[in-house]
């Protein structure tokens, strides 16, 4: 089970860090990654974080995003500075062990 937080309203510049609780799993051992839904958009992944700690990020949130990992806490994070109002939607917590989802959190920036 994946259970997302930090979400909220933020303006364009400012910061806002997206947590993600797992459960179930060796969380240890597996490949976390977010990924996020635009209006009317596809979902896209933007950032994704191995088990060794080896990180990728999309093109667009290159500099800015941060995706890190605590295993003692089982928890997966995504740091988000200097917001667009361009990332604004639903972020999606996700893992290919059993191909599981979080429910998302809202991210909303305003210009």
């Amino acid at each position: 089970q994946l259970v997302e937080s930090g979400g909220g309203l933020v303006q364009a510049g400012g910061s806002l860090r997206l947590a993600c609780n797992a459960s179930g799993m060796i969380f240890s051992l597996n490949p976390m990654d977010w990924q996020r839904q635009g209006p009317g958009k596809q979902r896209e992944m933007i950032a994704m974080i191995q088990s060794d700690g080896t990180t990728s990020y999309l093109d667009s949130v290159k500099g800015r995003f941060t995706i890190s990992r605590d295993n003692d806490k089982n928890t997966v994070y995504l740091q988000m500075n200097d917001v667009k109002t361009e990332d604004t939607g639903v972020y999606f917590c996700h893992t290919f062990y059993r191909n599981s989802w979080g429910r998302g959190t809202q991210v909303t920036i305003s210009s």
